[in-house]
């Protein structure tokens, strides 16, 4: 029966250990023999504080994280992985083979075992050494929980008057379940469902005879048994479990035989995972930081990583891996030099669908979606320069002058003027605000923050869901300052939904084990912006796509509203977008700072409507596959509305003579007598600088002037805080 021979001085030392512990245990048995000696031996070794320990704590619980579909994400636990599960989930065969294996009286016998202590004491004096200690399921119980695994009289005495006050409070299954609960069955696995899952990956239910033998093997040894370390001695245990079953009675011989030559499990089985790592541990880290799961830290960390939560999150599997995909096939491989963002909301209810934060979570943990202080924004900040520009009167269709120099006064910042540039020289000239949103004209967009004010943007940003601190400076519209992937698509979510604000969540809702739903996800829309600025600024955007700098972020059969943007030196590049059904942002650039996205894959200079808007296209088409296209709602159009002009007052422009427009081009009722220009807002003295393209010709992105314009001299390009003030188009 034992493993291993021994003889000489070793089996003599065996034979005295095996003599003094089974001698003890025999000796609390036959103490505890007579009722009146059972009850002074009770009441005179079981204390207060003994009794208080009868009362068992909750068992450390893995919480499941399942998405939107149901399927399993990930398993998350401390060191116990340990799922509870009822006795009555337990096949019979299986409880045969534990108590053959470990205390085959256990229905019989009281909470000791007297003639199990006697027979253990003979087979291991026969031996020479300890293989079988003679202690019950319940004092095992009573030794795992609530006592020390120490071998001392004193603790052996403590061990069986706790085992008898135990069995006068639960019943034979109450222990045995709890007992199948709390063991330890080696490789992580706490409890019998944890281990079906490690070693068969399979349910406990599900366990057959066999497996239920191995298993049944590993109670006593987990790691001397392992299958997985030791092949030999997991046979031989399971072995001999068989032989005990079939002199029990509990098994045929002829069957005996068929189990022996079953294969041992040779690596852990898989876990019933998808492992969406990024978007796990967005998840873990804000429930370890929401108080409705504690109010402390060690309590919401007891909450997640041992309280048994079922977390339901709004993960959408498809939609997920569409990202992955769109992510790996689309951003080239620099080495980890230069990486990508990807963030995707539902409009309707901010329920985040999918979450890549970065291309290889082994390598890179930081999630660049999600943390930190976020990246420039680029010209993707300019709707919500739109925004404000709408919500103080002026529309699409009113007429800003786009060209350099644009000198922007700046009473008390620096530099005094500002003084950004077009792209590479961009020609605009006069154009409406709409074609410098879809041609992503600087110029137009500093004249524009200058009229409506940087702080006006900078609070249609938070509305629409910026939630990181803004800066009200002027550079604020060429977007300066730092935001996440989450927080963009999030608010360009808000110009989807109609204007309505949904905050983004990950989480559903979390519910204990008893079935009491602890945190619910989603939050009441709340209306930030008129559904008809909403409108018109996604009517803008859809020229973006279909004729602009995001081009490429077009997707077949559905219409696309979105905005790209880059920064100074092509350190970062965006394209966020939308339609009816999801918005998403994705950002390239590199993890560690500022760098240059120079001849990448080939590419001479990466902006927004490069890698950026095709990652976003691939994302988008795949994620919304066999949904049916869907339109967005048209704004009203006011056609009496007179148009303006949106010009600085302060600007400092350019000297020059008047020039002829063309009458085709403009309404002649915005000439007065003598000829000028009259357009509400135009200051007075206002001069255009001759050669200027006019509106209906003006020139491509990225398109040089011939001949370029003379510059007034510019003076610093980088704000206070260091945030870029200079080129910037999408």
């Amino acid at each position: 029966m034992g493993l291993t021979s021994r003889s000489g001085p070793a089996r003599l030392l065996g034979w005295a250990a095996a003599l003094v512990l089974g001698g003890a245990a025999l000796a609390v048995g036959l103490l505890a023999l007579s009722g009146q000696v059972r009850t002074f031996f009770t009441a005179g070794t079981v204390g207060p504080g003994d009794l208080e320990r009868l009362r068992f704590g909750d068992l450390a619980t893995r919480s499941v994280v399942h998405a939107r579909d149901g399927s399993v994400l990930q398993l998350v636990h401390a060191e116990e992985n340990r799922v509870p599960i009822t006795i009555d989930r337990v096949p019979a065969h299986v409880i045969q083979a534990v108590l053959a294996a470990e205390d085959e009286r256990f229905y019989e016998h009281g909470a000791l075992d007297f003639r199990g202590m006697a027979r253990a004491l003979v087979v291991d004096v026969s031996e020479g050494q300890v293989l079988e200690g003679g202690s019950t399921i319940t004092q095992q119980l009573v030794k795992t929980e609530l006592l020390t695994s120490s071998q001392d009289l004193a603790r052996k005495t403590r061990e069986a008057a706790l085992a008898i006050r135990l069995e006068e409070r639960m019943t034979k299954s109450q222990i045995l379940e709890r007992y199948l609960n709390a063991v330890y069955f080696g490789n992580g696995a706490y409890g019998l469902q944890a281990a079906a899952e490690r070693y068969f990956g399979t349910d406990v239910d599900k366990l057959t005879q066999g497996q239920g033998v191995l298993l049944a093997g590993l109670i006593r040894n987990p790691v001397g048994a392992d299958p997985f370390g030791n092949p030999p001695a997991a046979r031989q245990r399971r072995d001999a479990i068989i032989d005990r079953m079939v002199r029990l009675g509990q098994l045929p011989a002829d069957l005996a035989g068929t189990l022996k030559a079953e294969d041992l499990p040779s690596r852990p089985a898989p876990p019933p995972t998808r492992g969406v790592d990024y978007f796990l541990d967005e998840v873990v880290e804000q429930l370890l930081a929401d108080p409705r799961l504690g109010p402390t830290e060690a309590d919401r960390y007891q909450a997640v990583y041992k309280g048994g939560l079922t977390i339901h999150t709004t993960l959408d599997p498809m939609q997920q891996a569409a990202a992955e995909k769109a992510v790996a096939d689309i951003l080239p491989d620099t080495g980890g030099r230069f990486n990508a963002a990807l963030a995707s909301v539902e409009p309707a209810t901010g329920a985040v669908r999918a979450l890549v934060g970065g291309r290889d979570f082994e390598r890179e943990r930081f999630n660049l979606a999600t943390d930190g202080a976020g990246r420039q924004a680029g010209s993707s900040f300019k709707p919500f320069a739109l925004v404000a520009a709408l919500e103080a009167g002026y529309s699409p269709d009113d007429l800003v002058l786009g060209s350099e120099p644009c000198a922007i006064a700046n009473p008390g910042g620096e530099p005094d003027p500002w003084m950004p540039g077009n792209v590479e020289g961009q020609s605009a000239g006069i154009l409406t605000l709409a074609d410098a949103t879809v041609q992503s004209v600087n110029c137009a967009y500093a004249r524009v923050v200058s009229v409506v004010g940087p702080d006006k943007v900078a609070d249609a940003a938070r509305r629409l869901g910026i939630t990181n601190p803004l800066e009200p400076h002027l550079s604020i519209t060429l977007g300066s300052q730092g935001v996440t992937a989450l927080q963009m698509a999030s608010a360009y979510g808000t110009l989807a939904a109609d204007g309505m604000r949904h905050r983004p969540y990950l989480v559903e809702r979390v519910v204990d084990g008893s079935g009491k739903v602890l945190i619910e996800g989603r939050q009441p829309g709340e209306r930030v912006l008129s559904s008809e600025h909403a409108r018109v600024v996604t009517q803008v955007l859809t020229e973006v796509v279909k004729r602009g700098t995001g081009r490429a972020a077009a997707v077949p059969s559905w219409t696309a509203a979105g905005k790209t943007g880059s920064t100074d030196n092509n350190a970062d590049a965006w394209f966020v977008g939308y339609t009816p059904a999801l918005s998403t942002a994705v950002w390239m650039g590199s993890p560690e700072g500022r760098v240059p996205m120079l001849n990448v894959g080939g590419i001479p200079r990466v902006y927004g409507g490069t890698y950026p808007a095709r990652i976003w296209s691939a994302y988008t088409a795949g994620a919304l596959r066999g949904q049916a296209p869907q339109r967005f709602p048209s704004p009203a159009r006011d056609e009496e509305r007179r148009l303006r002009f949106i010009a600085p007052p302060s600007e400092l422009y350019y000297d020059g003579g008047d020039f002829e427009i063309p009458e085709d081009l403009l309404d002649p009722s915005y000439f007065d007598p003598g000829g000028q220009l009259v357009f509400p807002g135009l200051p007075d003295g206002f001069r255009f600088p001759p050669g200027l393209p006019l509106p209906g010709n003006a020139g491509d992105p990225g398109q040089k002037d011939e001949p370029k314009a003379k510059k007034k001299k510019s003076r610093s390009t980088v704000d206070p805080a260091g945030a870029a003030l200079g080129n910037d188009s999408g």
